[in-house]
């Protein structure tokens, strides 16, 4: 199973505040234990969302809004994406992380292709497929 880990936004990071030089040792031996392990298929920081821009879609109508954006807590600045064997085992994982004591992260499962049942037909999965090795081929460029 696949989890992605999503890394709350705070103050600091809202406004550009980038970590220390120790914060980001701790950080690169965290995911090297991931990446040893076997666990960790990708995961990155991000800027803060006042470099960020959201498209509201509503019909057929498309707006553009160009941040920073309220509501810090509910902002993302980064992601792991993990697979392990359960959602216990990526909780025990992150738990590991060296974040500091304002920190939050929240898990999810990445839907998986059986999880779209009869919707997701043969000829969408072949699809599919395809798209995904054409991805795999364009990361190792």
């Amino acid at each position: 199973m696949r989890y992605m880990v999503i890394v709350k936004a705070t103050k600091d990071s809202e406004a550009g505040i980038l970590p220390t030089a120790d914060m980001l040792n701790e950080m690169g031996k965290f995911n090297a234990e991931l990446v040893k392990a076997g666990v960790m298929l990708a995961g990155e920081g991000l800027s803060p969302s006042s470099q960020g821009t959201r498209i509201r879609f509503k019909g057929k109508e498309k707006t553009v809004i160009d941040g920073p954006f309220a509501e810090t807590k509910e902002l993302v600045s980064g992601f792991w994406i993990l697979q392990v064997r359960s959602k216990e085992e990526a909780i025990e994982w992150i738990k590991r992380a060296p974040f500091s004591e304002d920190a939050e992260v929240e898990i999810r499962r990445i839907s998986e292709p059986e999880d779209f049942g009869e919707a997701f037909t043969p000829q969408a999965r072949a699809e599919e497929e395809k798209l995904r090795q054409k991805m795999g081929e364009q990361a190792k460029r």
